[in-house]
């Protein structure tokens, strides 16, 4: 959430500057329910080993019964070596017909392709002071994480290999690409052992963004996992990575974050400037004026995330993720595919 206000008899202005993240100062705010349907686990409740494993279970079962056939996974298109003719269908890429087949025959066919299977894949996840908060299922923090073991499920299979760098704005953590499902679990462990950042400390996705760019490694897959709030100096090393990789953001949001609720008089605090503020959210004007800059900010995030060629992915806190998820695979798929409908 943002806001800059200027002190004023009649109302204050709503909040408008993309620097301040506002979170409110009540203790237990930032507490989600109990057993929310389609919740991902809270690591503040219980033994981390024993959360991270109902977090596989969850996310094996639902997206390897939603999921079904080959894993193409999060990577853009389906690969550039030759396959199978198959009989076209309509909205298949007409680019990709096989004239020879179609001549033999005598009805169209169009020529498949397979994905390539050896996939580096680096995740850049945000855990600074923001992502501690969280006012529906989870906090945004646990998403992130569990956004991270999605991607995990559907990249690391047949020698891909996943790496991470970690970032709270007090340290940089980088974890090297290692095969492997053994190797991927371990590294989700370490990211959830992360500890959490001071208050009153700036994220710094800009520098974890850098350290991928150099030096320079083989083409793959990088996803950026953060909720994209505070400055904008992560556009451009976004962009110096998408002229090599292909991109994923995955923009995690708290419902808080986009409209405020009517709950009279509320102190909120930017967690990563230690800045607090009133804010009168019994008056309609001006949560109407928040929504409508919450919203602006929203968007120029997403027209970044499109001038950088990134592939964006949103997930909130107060809708079932795991669908999101697999609405996402499944459009990037029927992309792939030309945009056939089996």
């Amino acid at each position: 959430m943002i806001g800059r206000r200027r002190r004023e008899e009649a109302l204050p202005d709503a909040p408008a500057h993309p620097g301040l993240l506002l979170h409110p100062a009540t203790p237990g705010s930032g507490a989600a329910t109990e057993g929310s349907d389609g919740a991902p686990p809270r690591f503040t409740d219980g033994p981390a080993d024993v959360l991270l494993r109902r977090l596989e279970l969850t996310v094996r079962r639902r997206l390897d019964g939603l999921l079904q056939g080959d894993h193409l996974g999060l990577v853009p298109g389906s690969g550039s070596e030759a396959g199978d003719a198959r009989t076209y269908h309509p909205g298949d890429d007409v680019r990709r017909m096989d004239w020879p087949v179609t001549a033999r025959t005598q009805v169209p066919h169009v020529r498949e392709t397979i994905a390539d299977r050896e996939l580096e894949t680096w995740a850049v996840v945000d855990l600074s002071a923001s992502l501690d908060f969280g006012t529906a299922n989870c906090q945004k923090r646990d998403l992130a994480i569990a956004g991270l073991a999605a991607v995990g499920h559907l990249t690391v299979h047949g020698g891909n290999r996943l790496g991470a760098v970690v970032t709270t704005g007090e340290r940089v953590d980088r974890y090297p690409a290692r095969p492997g499902r053994l190797a991927a679990e371990r590294l989700l462990r370490s990211v959830v052992a992360t500890p959490r950042a001071a208050s009153g400390r700036r994220g710094d996705l800009a520098q974890a963004l850098e350290t991928l760019r150099r030096p320079q490694r083989r083409r793959g897959l990088v996803v950026v996992i953060s909720d994209f709030l505070g400055d904008s100096d992560w556009e451009r090393p976004l962009r110096g990575l998408g002229t090599r990789h292909d991109l994923l953001a995955v923009e995690v949001v708290d419902p808080r974050e986009l409209e405020l609720p009517d709950v009279g008089l509320l102190t909120v605090v930017d967690p990563e400037t230690g800045q607090t503020l009133e804010v009168p959210t019994g008056n309609p004007e001006f949560r109407a004026r928040y929504a409508e800059g919450a919203a602006a900010q929203r968007e120029r995030v997403a027209a970044a995330l499109r001038r950088a060629g990134a592939g964006h992915l949103q997930l909130r806190t107060d809708r079932d993720w795991l669908m999101d998820v697999v609405r996402f695979v499944a459009e990037r798929r029927r992309a792939g595919n030309g945009g056939a409908s089996r």
